[in-house]
């Protein structure tokens, strides 16, 4: 199976993510991942990746099969899209799961439903269970991409985390904002964190706008023989 460092994890997942939650703004600059992967929400831990650092993954998971540089007509400056789909060779919905398990952590069945459903719809607990049970039993050459860890110390909820980085995240705590969920309220949890989503998706809308606006400052200002002004 094909491993990742923490960076590599957190720009991959970032790829993921922006891809399906603001298409319009996909593929991603240089600039826009390092946003990306800075933003505080959906994030677990929250970090302060520099350019050169983002780089430096990018060029490292496009080593690995996972990232290309995409060529766009009229773009000056480069752009990156993912490949992860089709390296790994899994469906849209694994995909997800995968991705929400890199940039936060471990999480309870309910937990990942609910916050993978703000990038693909996954229609029910028991779909989402199956999916992750589907990535635990990956045969030979890529093997497991997902393992079921214990509950957390007073819940009975089992957690799910990813392979591809075994220490990317801490295995004996809940992710920030995160609500363990108990076998006799995983209903009501995992709608409560579907609300979540969409917020979430609506949050990353705005950022995806945002970063939008920068691009046609920094053109205006380029234009006019300006300075940048965002710097």
């Amino acid at each position: 199976m094909i491993s990742l460092t923490r960076d590599e994890c957190r720009v991959l997942g970032v790829l993921v993510e922006k891809a399906l939650t603001t298409p319009g703004q996909y593929p991603l600059t240089l600039n826009s991942l390092v946003l990306g992967c800075n933003q505080k929400n959906n994030r677990e831990p929250v970090t302060n990746l520099g350019e050169e650092r983002v780089y430096d993954a990018v060029d490292a998971l496009r080593k690995k099969g996972l990232v290309r540089e995409a060529m766009l007509s009229g773009s000056r400056v480069s752009k990156f899209r993912h490949v992860a789909r089709e390296t790994l060779g899994v469906t849209t919905e694994e995909l997800v799961i995968l991705t929400e398990l890199l940039l936060r952590g471990p999480q309870a069945i309910g937990e990942i439903r609910g916050h993978a459903s703000r990038m693909h719809p996954l229609e029910s607990i028991e779909s989402a269970q199956s999916l992750v049970d589907g990535l635990m039993r990956r045969p030979d050459p890529a093997g497991p991409m997902v393992k079921e860890i214990p509950p957390l110390p007073g819940q009975r909820a089992k957690r799910y985390v990813q392979l591809f980085c075994p220490d990317l995240h801490p295995l004996d705590h809940a992710p920030r904002g995160s609500a363990a969920s108990t076998e006799d309220d995983e209903p009501a949890r995992a709608g409560a964190h579907e609300a979540a989503g969409e917020l979430a998706a609506r949050v990353a809308l705005l950022e995806g706008e945002i970063d939008s606006l920068k691009v046609a400052i920094r053109k205006l200002a380029a234009s006019m023989g300006e300075a940048d002004p965002l710097d």
